[in-house]
């Protein structure tokens, strides 16, 4: 009889273990990683009373499968639009608060004596937290929509990119064995040119490929197509330099953004689950008792930093991005553990033979800590915010709601600063296109031909034929119409959109003449790029159109998810800590005219508020669904930028012709206001408060304990702690919020 092999001996150990263990944990309500780990450490080589695993080396082949898996799952949850909507909250924080912990952690190892790479790496291991622990237990507790809760998960999307990061820099640390300024900067460009390479190229392509075979894809086949995706996103990463850890995330993020990108989530699940047990087991094998008891002061310390200082530095950050002091400090003590990505920073040091042993098991003991707390510290942060209040004073919380208040507030978004930042993202899409249609062509090529002459000719033909689309959209292509043609209006912003339009055309000059000069002498070159401009000039017409056509199918494809959701949901009303303030004039043309604003259902199309309208020297604040739209008003309008986006689309079709307004002065703002206990509002009406006659404004929104009301009904009882949402004139606000006061008080 054949024998049965030791590899599936083993993992019947692992699993049967895992599956004990696994049902422990949820029975006593802890992470199931916990459990794994503990798995691994009955079944691995330091822990004898049970049945142990055999071939270490095969089980940690199928942990590295694991991780792939791991982070293509994490990828899947990551989503680039999570990126773009997480706000300038969670990046101020995150930076803050991973720095803070990464510089204590490497403080940490220098004060025990460790080599500069230990130091280096346990920093890093402790500066993410974990996702997965953070999520179940926001389930478990019931904190998933509580207002700090969204600042978490911004916070930890921040933290996901940052250990992609992390993951780089570190392999070219480990390989250069030294921090040289010039590797790390080549690394994080590197990174960042692949990225946008990788971005952009899959989300033209592969949202295409599942629409031609559609038909063809039920879910198994569908789970075969995501996975090769993912291991052929993977393989690539590896072919340039980076880890297969990398190229699984960035697949699951690009999968993310297409309309499959949720069932694919599913279908993964179980072999995500899977593998990632089998991940998180090999973790739990590498410990050994002997080494914990002989460093038990790096476990202090690293628990210490995690417990206390990281949730001290997410307090702060948080607080400067403008956060009120609750949910500043709630988040401090959500994010105070380590997890996943912090096992793959440990494993990536001993790959590479860069750390000592003992900093695995280390981290693996303080995640196990940790991991423990983190429930616990959550349900502390309410007991201690009442004692924070009772130590600060009153003046130095006033001070922080008012901050809080401040940095809110709806601002409008100017139009040069708009244009500016369409115009860096235009040059760099474009460029990385270029550039990479370049590098692929030089790098192909030449194999197919022997005369070097005749192949740099036909080379030269291949890479212009193929990257001028891209080279007319880095001369011509305007990336903000309305923005521009406004700006245009106003003289003091002529000379600076020259300026930017012959920087681009520089650039492109440039770039033709420098890959011109990689194939031919310095005259040829000359010559060539003479020609090409000239050929760029004389297309202009047919390139536009294509290069609208490449840019058309971009856009469908980035925005197709979300187009069909919206196709099977109701509009979602405005939430106005969302949103900014943009402007328009309506042509006397528009087809919205003469009709009420319920009956052009602006707000049901796209989401969008008419906060005000300026008819002549007459200014309705907040106009009622029956007010009628008439040529030349000046319309105040509050959205997300993504609902702006679609209105403006909408402006520059036939179907409607208004146009931006150039406002000298902002007249009305939208505004929050903490109630503190002491507030006169407090346990009082809407309409009893007079906050509408107090602002000549109306209250649009409430928020309580992370619960959001929008529109509430005059009859609405205000409460201590309350957030509320004015729209309203600047002056009267201003009075309302206090800053009038202030401002009087600092001139006396």
């Amino acid at each position: 009889m054949t024998h049965l092999p030791i590899l599936i001996t083993d993992l019947a150990i692992i699993l049967a273990t895992a599956a004990v263990t696994t049902i422990l944990f949820k029975w006593l309500k802890q992470p199931l990683v916990l459990g794994y780990i503990i798995a691994g450490f009955i079944v691995g080589p330091y822990f004898h009373v049970f049945p142990t695993v055999s071939e270490t080396k095969s089980i940690q082949t199928w942990a590295d499968i694991g991780v792939i898996f791991l982070l293509f799952g994490l990828g899947l949850e990551f989503s680039f639009k999570k990126l773009i909507k997480v706000g300038g909250t969670a990046i101020i924080t995150a930076i803050i608060e991973v720095s803070a912990t990464i510089s204590f952690g490497f403080l940490a190892g220098k004060l025990l004596g460790w080599s500069m790479m230990d130091c280096i790496f346990f920093g890093g291991i402790l500066g993410i937290a974990s996702t997965t622990i953070i999520i179940r237990a926001f389930d478990e507790l019931g904190l998933k929509n509580r207002k700090f809760a969204g600042v978490v998960m911004g916070v930890l999307v921040i933290e996901d990119l940052v250990a992609v990061l992390l993951l780089v820099l570190l392999s070219t640390l480990a390989v250069s064995s030294s921090v040289e300024g010039d590797k790390m900067l080549i690394a994080v460009v590197k990174l960042g040119f692949f990225l946008t390479l990788w971005f952009l190229s899959g989300i033209f392509f592969i949202p295409t490929f599942f629409k031609v075979v559609k038909k063809m894809l039920n879910n198994e086949t569908l789970l075969i197509v995501a996975i090769a995706f993912c291991l052929g996103m993977v393989y690539l990463a590896d072919l340039v330099g980076f880890s297969a850890a990398l190229g699984a995330f960035i697949m699951g993020s690009i999968l993310a953004e297409t309309t499959e990108g949720v069932k694919i989530e599913h279908l993964l699940a179980p072999v995500k689950d899977l593998f990632g047990a089998i991940f998180f087991v090999s973790v739990g094998m590498l410990i050994d008792p002997a080494v914990l008891v002989q460093h038990p002061l790096p476990i202090l310390l690293g628990t210490l930093i995690l417990l206390f200082i990281k949730p001290l530095f997410v307090l702060i950050g948080a607080l400067l991005s403008g956060q009120p002091l609750r949910s500043s400090l709630q988040a401090g003590m959500t994010l105070s553990q380590i997890g996943e990505f912090s096992f793959i920073i440990a494993t990536l040091g001993l790959s590479l033979n860069v750390t000592q042993s003992f900093l695995y098991p280390v981290a693996v003991a303080i995640s196990v800590i940790t991991s423990f707390t983190t429930p616990y510290m959550m349900r502390l942060s309410e007991p201690l915010l009442q004692v924070v209040e009772k130590i600060l004073p009153m003046r130095l919380q006033n001070s922080i709601n008012r901050y809080s208040a401040a940095a809110q507030s709806i601002t409008h978004v100017g139009d040069f600063r708009r244009l500016i930042r369409s115009f860096l993202m235009h040059i760099i899409i474009n460029a990385v296109i270029i550039v990479s249609i370049v590098l692929i062509s030089l790098r192909l090529l030449p194999l197919f031909f022997t005369q070097v002459e005749k192949g740099n000719i036909f080379i030269t033909c291949i890479i212009f034929l193929l990257s001028a689309p891209f080279l007319w959209a880095l001369v011509a292509k305007r990336s903000d119409n309305i923005a521009y043609s406004t700006l245009w209006q106003q003289k003091r912003y002529r000379g600076p959109l020259i300026m930017l339009a012959t920087a681009r055309v520089l650039i492109a000059v440039v770039m033709i003449g420098f890959i011109c000069s990689i194939l031919f002498s310095t005259v040829v070159a000359l010559f060539l790029t003479g020609g090409i401009i000239t050929l760029l000039i004389v297309f202009s017409k047919q390139l536009n159109t294509f290069y609208s056509k490449i840019e058309l199918r971009f856009i469908n494809n980035f925005y197709e998810k979300e187009q069909l959701q919206q196709l099977h949901e109701p509009p979602k009303a405005l939430a106005p800590w969302d949103a900014h303030i943009a402007f328009f004039e309506v042509d006397a043309d528009a087809v919205i005219i003469g009709q009420t604003l319920e009956a052009n259902a602006l707000r049901e199309k796209f989401g969008i508020n008419i906060a005000m309208i300026e008819r002549g020297k007459t200014v309705i604040v907040t106009p009622t669904k029956y007010t009628v739209i008439y040529p030349n008003d000046k319309l105040t309008v509050i959205g997300t930028d993504e609902q702006l986006k679609v209105f403006r689309l909408f402006m520059q079709t036939e179907a409607s012709t208004i146009k931006p307004s150039v406002h000298k002065k902002q007249q009305i703002t939208l505004k929050q206001l903490m109630l503190q206990p002491s507030s006169k509002f407090v346990d009082t009406t809407i309409q009893a408060s007079h906050i509408r006659e107090l602002s000549k404004g109306i209250v649009v929104g409430v928020e309580r304990d992370g619960e959001r009301i929008l529109n509430p009904t005059s009859s609405f009882i205000l409460k201590a702690y309350d957030t509320v949402w004015i729209v309203g004139n600047i002056a009267r606000l201003q009075i309302l919020t206090g800053e009038r006061i202030r401002k009087n008080v600092k001139k006396i």
